[in-house]
């Protein structure tokens, strides 16, 4: 029976790089490992590789992140959806951005091409069973991001204030930033209130929005454009 220490086949890989050269040393490479690992296949370009991934379905795909001009980022969702894959990130890139967006995609280790022929051939077998082949700072930025992502996002105190407004409260605020400094009698005509009702709907638009006066209460309607919410 197989077992991910001990697999009763090679690991299958899958290389997927547009530089023919570092195809032809990585399979020489990786396929004088066996019978602990080998090559299945090779893709240049990002069809070519989702094509590929599609029909092998390797155990691991060693992947570049630049094809050919064209950022691997975009297929990895792709390279995994036939759920037995698992990608290992071969790259040059040291923009931290772009590698932790790799992890945030599902790859599941992060290789310089500067290392080692061993920390190579270890990494694929690591990623091969499962493991997290990254470094410490990259799992940590990883891990802030998803736990922050989880958070509920921070409410807008000005739409919390806004949604205690009622519909004649709001109607009242655009007859206010409409009026042009119309008076108080004018305003309560408009609104179809007496002059007293009308005072006490700007006491309680005041209280609720955190203004003082109808001065404040036309800069604040003009900012949040609540003098076009009511008709």
């Amino acid at each position: 029976m197989q077992t991910l220490d001990h697999p009763d086949h090679p690991i299958a890989v899958l290389l997927v790089d547009d530089h023919k050269t570092m195809l032809w040393g990585l399979s020489k490479l990786i396929d004088g490992e066996q019978p602990r690992m080998k090559v299945v296949g090779t893709a240049s370009c990002c069809d070519e590789a989702v094509a590929t991934a599609q029909s092998l379905a390797p155990d691991v795909i060693v992947l570049d992140l630049d094809l050919d001009g064209h950022s691997a980022l975009d297929i990895l969702p792709r390279l995994l959806a036939n759920e037995v894959s698992r990608v290992m990130v071969l790259t040059a890139e040291k923009e931290q951005r772009t590698l932790d967006l790799a992890i945030l995609r599902g790859a599941r280790g992060v290789v310089g091409k500067d290392a080692s022929a061993q920390q190579l051939l270890d990494a694929i077998e690591r990623v091969f069973r499962g493991e997290l082949c990254v470094d410490a700072q990259t799992m940590g930025r990883v891990f802030s991001e998803l736990t922050s992502a989880r958070k509920p996002p921070k409410a807008d105190p000005d739409t919390a204030r806004q949604a205690t407004l009622t519909h004649k409260e709001r109607e009242i605020i655009r007859i206010v930033a409409t009026g042009c400094g119309a008076s108080n009698k004018a305003l309560a005509e408009r609104a179809f209130v007496t002059e007293h009702t009308l005072r006490n709907h700007l006491c309680a638009i005041y209280q609720k929005l955190g203004v003082t006066n109808r001065l404040e209460l036309y800069i604040y309607a003009i900012k949040h454009q609540l003098d076009a919410l009511a008709s």
